[in-house]
């Protein structure tokens, strides 16, 4: 599994998520927006969140629950069918479609991608351009973000997705191989596009988001151990990172997305969170981090090889973990 983990890992460092390669979640992008289109009626101002509704309708939860069993379900039975069905033509061909599987799951060069893209605008002084590609990777208004802004959305955007699109689905891959780890890939991409807190999506949604949330809740806080020993390593300033990661993750709506983005805070010496605009409403967020620099473009290239070398670093533990394992299973062969 070792070389299987490795090679899954570095197609998706040079390869990263091609327009011309089938991507499994292309497709359960597709699969959700049709079942949310059939069964989810609810309407309602599309903002990323909303004052709660007094009453909980149960029966659109229901729906929501099913949408959540038929996705993931599906996408469970048809990565486990593929690898073993795979092995049974050739073993060689079971290896590759593992490590296509787990390379999937990944976004590690995708990240990189789009997030420099946004830097070079910057660097060429296109803020029209810079705010169009940030509205690629996040769900905030950002037509009238000023550069400072678009830095902040983007570091917020790259250490939120260290550990969505990084570290929860190498953990989920290290614990149980491909097929939990596009599990992941499953729960989170239905907590990214029906997991949000308005009138069409609160109930819908609802168990969509708690799955994600308790997906999230291991990873995340080996996540926010990563990143400080990350800025350890690059000589940034990492008990900043821990202390405030400590001190700031709940001032972010959500129970596992302000770990890294307050570790990331800590580390770059700036202050992420504060007020935003979602889909025309304006919401007041308290901040993460503390003003001890002023903020650079250079700061998103900074984030990127932190989430980078917080991913070798899981990585290295991965690999360690299962080369001990096999070692006491070799030796307990032996013995018997």
């Amino acid at each position: 599994m070792i070389v299987q983990l490795i090679s899954a890992y570095i197609t998706d460092l040079i390869i990263g998520d091609p327009e011309f390669l089938p991507h499994p979640v292309r497709w359960m992008g597709k699969l959700i927006r049709f079942l949310d289109k059939k069964w989810n009626k609810g309407m309602g101002r599309m903002g990323k969140e909303e004052s709660p509704r007094k009453t909980v309708n149960w029966f659109v939860r229901i729906k929501g629950m099913a949408l959540t069993l038929v996705v993931v379900g599906i996408t469970i039975a048809l990565a486990y069918l593929s690898i073993e069905i795979s092995k049974r033509i050739h073993p060689l061909l079971g290896t590759l479609v593992w490590i296509y599987v787990a390379y999937t799951t990944f976004a590690i060069k995708d990240l990189c991608v789009k997030a420099r893209d946004i830097l070079r605008e910057l660097e060429k002084g296109s803020l029209v351009n810079a705010r169009h590609r940030l509205s690629m990777i996040v769900g905030r208004d950002t037509q009238h973000l000023q550069r400072d802004e678009i830095i902040v959305a983007t570091v917020e955007s790259v250490a939120e997705s260290t550990n969505d699109g990084v570290i929860a689905p190498l953990f989920y891959l290290i614990l149980g191989g491909p097929v939990l780890a596009i599990a992941y890939r499953a729960i989170n991409t239905l907590d990214s596009m029906v997991g949000y807190k308005n009138e069409k999506y609160m109930d819908f949604g609802w168990f969509s988001a708690r799955l994600d949330d308790m997906a999230n809740f291991i990873p995340a806080r080996i996540c926010g151990f990563l990143i400080p020993v990350s800025s350890f390593l690059l000589g940034k300033d990492f008990s900043s990172s821990f202390r405030i990661m400590l001190r700031d993750h709940k001032n972010h709506a959500s129970p596992n997305s302000g770990i890294p983005e307050a570790a990331m805070a800590g580390a770059l010496g700036i202050r992420l969170g504060g007020d935003t605009w979602y889909g025309g409403i304006f919401y007041k967020r308290p901040f993460m981090g503390e003003d001890k620099r002023e903020i650079a473009a250079a700061m998103i290239n900074s984030a990127l090889v932190i989430c980078i070398i917080s991913s070798f670093l899981l990585m290295a533990m991965g690999i360690i973990s299962h080369y001990q394992l096999s070692q006491i299973i070799f030796s307990a062969d032996n013995n018997n």
